[in-house]
């Protein structure tokens, strides 16, 4: 989800989004530790960039109120 449509959203529903990106991120860290190889390796950069987008807008929202 791009940053602008992110902004849309309320802190809650980031932060819900923001938790679920954590836990898809870890879920990937483990397979990847135990197997010692992704099906898609580019999905661990994408989740870190979605949750670094998340942090960002909700700091973003949080600074403005």
């Amino acid at each position: 989800m791009k940053a602008h449509e992110l902004r849309d959203l309320t802190i809650s529903e980031l932060e819900a989004r923001l938790k679920d990106e954590v836990g898809v991120l870890q879920e990937l860290r483990f397979s990847k530790s135990v197997t010692g190889q992704l099906e898609n390796p580019a999905r661990l950069k994408n989740h870190r960039r979605e949750v670094a987008r998340l942090k960002t807008v909700i700091k973003e929202k949080s600074s403005a109120e």
